[in-house]
């Protein structure tokens, strides 16, 4: 139910605060007062597109702000899904800045219009003779007649076994394309496979190939320059490590003199050490070098193949290749259980599909049930707002494929006057009738299911007399299960309300600007004494006035 709405800063509205309660709240006002205006605002926190052309002073920012309590809607698990607050009074705002950009937010947590949409069309469904069409979408049709139907749970069970039938299908495809690709290129992706498993792909195999090739490429060389150190470190009369070993002797005996030399002893007792080591060290690289062209061919050759490889599969480096290696690997390895995954995605298609006829048949079965009810209900409800002769019929056909709701087509046949042909609803249908019908079928639907705020916006614009006193009386009726907000030009339909509010639009100083103001008993019997009599209010219309309230 929405509770209190706030609007600053739009179109010709500077600062509007309004409460309302449940019941039938009804809002009325001269042509041109503004009350299309307030609809204009309360449209924005639905998702509706804005431009700065809405602002009343183009150098402050909007605000829309609408406040409703949720507690007897099942919204949480909505709510849960978008990450939001869920709070039983729940405020939808809507900011609109002066540099053009638009802000949304839930119960304070900022939200895209996507999911603002999503959340208040729980909360408000808005109605206008423009807004009618919705009645003429077949998915619409199919939501009332399942309302009536009781088909709720049988279609949330049906929708959840066609979800993980059309995943079983996707998966069939998938396999099926794996198993011909298999059967067209098996043997080529076998080869290459086999190819790369042979092939030696450690991380840094590359890298110790490129070095073993630097290494007998360059023998003569490195054996020459290694035997060379090795003399200059170990020579009988100018060996270093001989020289060290004497320096080391000097410094030790400096040090046992004197114990500020001891850093400086220890310093050539490591370098002796370190050099001890390094001659080592050459030595045995001079005794692994070896004059081996065999092998070096056989390096080349291995270097020329990883190079070969790189080329055909288009890649730069050993990891590349090893990724490729995997991936044929989880493909060949695929193909081996293709057959089976096929078997077991046919069988469970297959019980699939007889539970989705099982399901479809209960929902159709519901259906044909549902059909005559909500046709004499409509029936009898158009017919006390002027469409005496209007007749419904419904027709149900099977569809050979499974539909998002069942394997029904849905035709809506209406008749208009007495005896005329059956034909499409959205073929025949007038503005002003559709209205009604709409009227109607909200009304039904009212005693079948939780239905959000009803907002009317004039769709009982074109009748009056007797039709509109009808017309009042189902809103009324409607308002005692829901809360119903309308705007009218009818006094009858004004008369009916719980609430009356009154838009009107005054001049303050150069600025035209609307406010809306709730009236008190007898500001209403004014009001409505002037909606039916014009701007001369009579003792007559005041009294026809209180007659229409009681």
């Amino acid at each position: 139910m929405l509770t209190h709405l706030k609007i600053k800063n739009f179109a010709l509205i500077e600062d509007l605060e309004v409460h309302f309660s449940q019941g039938m709240t009804c809002i009325t006002g001269e042509t041109g007062a503004g009350k299309s205006i307030v609809l204009g605002g309360l449209s924005l926190v639905l998702g509706k597109r804005a431009d700065l052309s809405s602002l009343l002073d183009a150098s402050k920012k909007c605000i829309v702000e609408a406040t409703f309590e949720i507690n007897s809607y099942d919204l949480r698990p909505l709510f849960d899904t978008h990450d939001l607050d869920y709070e039983t009074e729940t405020v939808l705002r809507r900011e609109l800045l002066p540099q053009g950009k638009s802000r949304a937010f839930i119960n304070d947590t900022p939200v895209n219009l996507t999911v603002l949409e999503e959340i208040s069309l729980q909360l408000i469904d808005l109605h206008s003779q423009q807004d009618t069409q919705t009645l003429l979408r077949n998915e619409y049709q199919f939501q009332v007649l399942d309302a009536l139907a009781g088909n709720e749970q049988v279609l949330e069970q049906y929708q959840k076994v066609l979800e993980a039938y059309k995943k079983a299908n996707k998966e069939l495809e998938y396999w099926t394309r794996i198993q011909t690709d298999s059967n067209e290129s098996l043997e080529l992706k076998q080869f290459l496979y086999e190819e790369l498993v042979a092939t030696k792909l450690d991380p840094d195999w590359e890298i110790d190939l490129d070095q073993e090739i630097d290494a007998l490429s360059n023998v003569d060389y490195l054996q020459t320059s290694l035997a060379a150190s090795i003399q200059l470190l170990e020579s009988d009369t100018m060996g270093i490590v001989d020289q060290l070993k004497e320096l080391r002797r000097y410094s030790q005996g400096i040090f046992e003199k004197s114990s500020q030399f001891e850093s400086l002893y220890e310093r050539v007792q490591s370098a002796t050490v370190e050099l001890e080591d390094l001659m080592e060290e050459f030595k045995q690289h001079f005794e692994r070098l070896e004059v081996n062209p065999q092998k070096l061919e056989e390096l080349l050759a291995q270097k020329d193949h990883l190079n070969a490889l790189f080329q055909k599969h288009k890649v730069k480096n050993v990891d590349e290749l090893r990724s490729i290696r995997d991936s044929l690997g989880n493909t060949l390895g695929e193909s081996v259980n293709v057959e089976d995954k096929l078997t077991a995605l046919k069988e469970e298609i297959s019980k699939k599909t007889s539970d989705l006829k099982i399901l479809s048949e209960t929902l159709s079965k519901n259906r044909h049930k549902a059909t005559t009810l909500l046709e004499n209900e409509l029936k009898d409800l158009v017919a006390k707002m002027g469409m005496q002769d209007a007749v419904f019929k419904m027709e149900l056909s099977p569809s050979s494929e499974f539909q998002s709701n069942g394997t029904d087509l849905l035709t809506f046949n209406f008749s208009a006057n007495k005896g005329s042909d059956f034909k499409v609803l959205k073929k025949v249908v007038s503005g002003g009738e559709l209205s009604r019908i709409m009227l109607a079928i909200k009304a039904v639907l009212s005693r079948y299911k939780k239905l959000p705020t009803l907002i009317f916006d004039e769709i009982d614009t074109g009748v009056s007399g007797k039709i509109s006193d009808s017309i009042a009386e189902v809103m009324s009726a409607m308002a005692k299960k829901l809360q119903v907000i309308t705007i009218t030009h009818l006094p009858q339909v004004a008369a009916k309300g719980t609430h009356h509010f009154k838009v009107e639009k005054h001049i303050v100083g150069e600025q035209t600007k609307t406010s809306l103001h709730l009236l008190d008993s007898q500001a209403r019997v004014e009001e409505i004494a002037m909606m039916l009599s014009g701007n001369q209010i009579t003792e007559t219309a005041r009294a026809h006035a209180k007659q229409l309230m009681n």
